[in-house]
């Protein structure tokens, strides 16, 4: 099945890139579990694998089934979020260029550019991406890239993509999308502009806790040369089984985000009720700023809820603590719900800087578990004082 895209989301995510194996019949990719493969005298390569660094055959369906996702002509699946991360910016930016980043950036998109890329020359301005006027005035002669994530981590703020992207190349620069929030199936930001969209394949996109990986997904044949190269040089690539487990996951991944989206929008009207949380950040609310945009560019408003509470820090960490359901842990994305502290965890890289999160704020990940059963679980924890 070479030509999928005129399929659904559904049928691309069970069948592209995912035909039955033409040795065996084997309805499921196989894991070549492999180094290097034999060759037909020298160079001549088999289905064009040498060594599974360069290339595997499992990896390869994975890359061919995210790039029908996203509507792209390339994908390139990485070893983690952060190595794709890695990959697009030492694609995209040289000793001297110019990054605008979002101001509520995921903690490991942060401390990557500022603590790494910063020693390399290459230079960032945080910026609200709701607010276009203050990233037309962030981009600078040297800008390269503007990197946005929508829905943000971990305020769920949201970014105009078709906008931004006009904004982006009117100055010559980049728009690259981290969509790991809303995932493939809820956002297609290559069709609303994007030259990349990244995803942390670790969370929706697996799905189920159990294995970490990225990629990175463009139609540019540039980029995406670029992107291989680096792939193959610096060498954060996901093994076979990392790549089978993702596939594996995609499969149900229009069912799943339809049951985090629908559980998402319960746990928040009940944190909205509740006297003890002070606000509730979910795009979903019609009183979310970004709601319209999102209502424009997304399917639904996905499975990411934060809320802060009244009694600050403390009372925020007690609110963790105290839940049966949501597990008490970094990530995102699974079938089950978790809860964290993001200025405890997943952002205390961005401690002292404009990136800082409020130190009253909880994310939770709602899970596809019964609804009913994780809003208890949170107005108990919220009860407990």
């Amino acid at each position: 099945m070479t030509d999928t895209g005129h399929y659904g989301f559904a049928t691309r995510a069970i069948h592209a890139g995912q035909d039955p194996d033409p040795t065996t019949g084997s309805v499921i990719v196989p894991i070549h579990a492999t180094s290097t493969y034999a060759q037909d005298g020298v160079g001549g390569l088999r289905g064009g694998f040498e060594y599974s660094r360069t290339g595997n055959p499992t990896r390869a369906a994975l890359e061919e089934c995210l790039a029908a996702l996203e509507g792209g002509r390339h994908a390139r699946a990485f070893a983690s979020g952060m190595g794709a991360t890695d990959a697009a910016l030492r694609a995209l930016c040289r000793p001297g260029d110019h990054v605008v980043i979002p101001n509520d950036a995921y903690g490991g998109t942060f401390r990557l550019i500022d603590k790494v890329f910063s020693h390399w020359g290459v230079e960032h301005t945080p910026v609200a991406l709701s607010d276009v006027d203050a990233v037309r005035a962030a981009i600078r002669p040297n800008t390269k890239l503007v990197w946005i994530e929508t829905p943000t981590n971990p305020l769920l703020n949201i970014a105009d993509i078709a906008l931004l992207a006009q904004v982006a190349h009117s100055a010559g620069a980049r728009l690259v999308v981290d969509n790991t929030f809303a995932s493939p199936y809820l956002q297609s930001p290559l069709a609303l502009g994007a030259d990349v969209v990244l995803h942390s394949t670790t969370k929706y996109v697996g799905g189920h806790s159990d294995v970490v990986g990225g990629a990175l997904v463009t139609s540019d044949d540039e980029l995406d040369t670029a992107f291989g190269f680096l792939q193959n040089g610096a060498g954060a690539v996901p093994g076979p089984f990392d790549a089978w487990l993702t596939l594996r996951g995609i499969k149900t991944l229009e069912l799943r985000m339809e049951k985090h989206s629908d559980n998402a929008e319960l746990v928040a009207e009940a944190l909205q009720r509740h006297p003890g949380v002070t606000s509730v950040l979910y795009p979903g609310l019609p009183e979310h700023p970004g709601h319209e945009i999102a209502a424009k560019q997304m399917r639904r408003f996905g499975g990411m809820v934060s809320f802060t509470v009244e009694g600050g820090e403390e009372a925020a960490l007690r609110v963790c603590s105290r839940t049966r359901l949501f597990t008490l842990a970094e990530s995102l994305g699974g079938v089950e719900s978790l809860i964290e502290h993001p200025g405890r965890m997943t952002h205390a890289s961005t401690a002292g800087s404009l990136l800082e999160v409020p130190d009253d704020l909880i994310r939770i990940s709602v899970g596809i578990e019964s609804g009913d059963d994780l809003v208890a679980d949170l107005v108990q924890a919220l009860n407990q004082g």
